[in-house]
């Protein structure tokens, strides 16, 4: 698991579609890499959401089982790179949310 999700106020998706699109495979690569895991454990969905005009137009969530090599300190370090890495291709500020999961509360069906 990286189960990651990008919520874009549907106002301007359509500006950031086609750089989202073009990101998406090196962004779940990266992620897969820094966390260690195979790209088949990973879920990636762009949303587009109805937001409120005061707040980030693209908001990030990731969500990721827990483990000692992703210490807080890394992963504040994986969501800077993840929000520079947003605003580089979008050209707004994305705000950036990473959660972590005890593995023994999860569960997924696929």
């Amino acid at each position: 698991m990286p189960n990651l999700k990008i919520f874009v106020d549907q106002s301007g998706l359509a500006d950031v579609q086609p750089a989202l699109a073009a990101l998406l495979p090196d962004l779940r690569a990266r992620l897969c890499e820094a966390l260690g895991v195979g790209i088949s454990a990973s879920q990636v969905a762009v949303l587009p959401v109805l937001g409120m005009p005061d707040q980030p137009s693209i908001n990030v969530e990731l969500t990721l089982l827990s483990g000692p090599s992703r210490s807080r300190e890394a992963l504040v370090e994986l969501a800077q790179e993840v929000q520079a890495r947003m605003d580089a291709a979008t050209g707004a500020h994305a705000a950036v949310r990473i959660a972590t999961v005890d593995p023994s509360g999860y569960v997924a069906c696929k």
